[in-house]
């Protein structure tokens, strides 16, 4: 789960940058026990490799 982790830290840096609190960012990964498309064995879909934004 690394790797998701690093990619939703980036983008929340980015949001920051941007002039967003960091207070008003929560930050989750899931690897890959949440994919948008289901894989075959050994593949990955570039579609799984993604960020969701969820404003509230």
């Amino acid at each position: 789960m690394g790797l998701s982790r690093r990619r939703a830290d980036a983008v929340a840096a980015e949001l920051v940058r941007q002039g967003i609190q960091r207070s008003e960012i929560t930050v989750e990964a899931f690897g890959e026990s949440r994919p948008l498309v289901p894989t075959a064995d050994g593949v990955r879909e570039p579609q799984n490799r993604r960020v969701e934004i969820v404003l509230r």
